[in-house]
């Protein structure tokens, strides 16, 4: 059994800064983690991905230059931190694991999910 648990979302004002937690229990080590998001009514979007060893890191156009991904080895856990976060941010965030990803970017490549954490960015 994987289970994973995000915690640290909120309201923040746009400039704003959150970071987000993911514990993983009963995860295979070498895991691709990653980080969706899906704001109300649109499709599930990629964050932001780092590999087992801790790099590289993958992240889109949206959000590069803002959000950092990095992982603790032995907690097992991955963050998410996010500066001059825009209304744009406004979603909820998974936190995803997987062992075999050939496309980051791709929800469909992760095995596990955590149960999301939503980000309120307001203007």
């Amino acid at each position: 059994q994987v289970q994973l648990v995000e915690s640290g979302g909120g309201l923040v004002q746009a400039g704003g800064s959150l970071r987000l937690s993911c514990t993983a229990s009963g995860t295979y080590r070498r895991s691709t983690m990653g980080w969706f998001r899906q704001a109300s009514g649109k499709e599930r979007e990629f964050v932001a991905a780092i590999t087992w060893t801790g790099s590289p890191t993958y992240y889109p156009d949206s959000v590069k230059g803002r959000f950092t991904i990095s992982r603790v080895f032995a907690g097992n856990t991955v963050s998410l931190q996010m500066n001059s976060l825009k209304p744009e941010d406004t979603a909820v965030y998974y936190c995803a694991a997987g062992t075999l990803i050939a496309s980051y970017e791709q929800h469909g490549q992760y095995t596990y999910w955590g149960q999301g954490t939503q980000v309120t960015v307001s203007s």
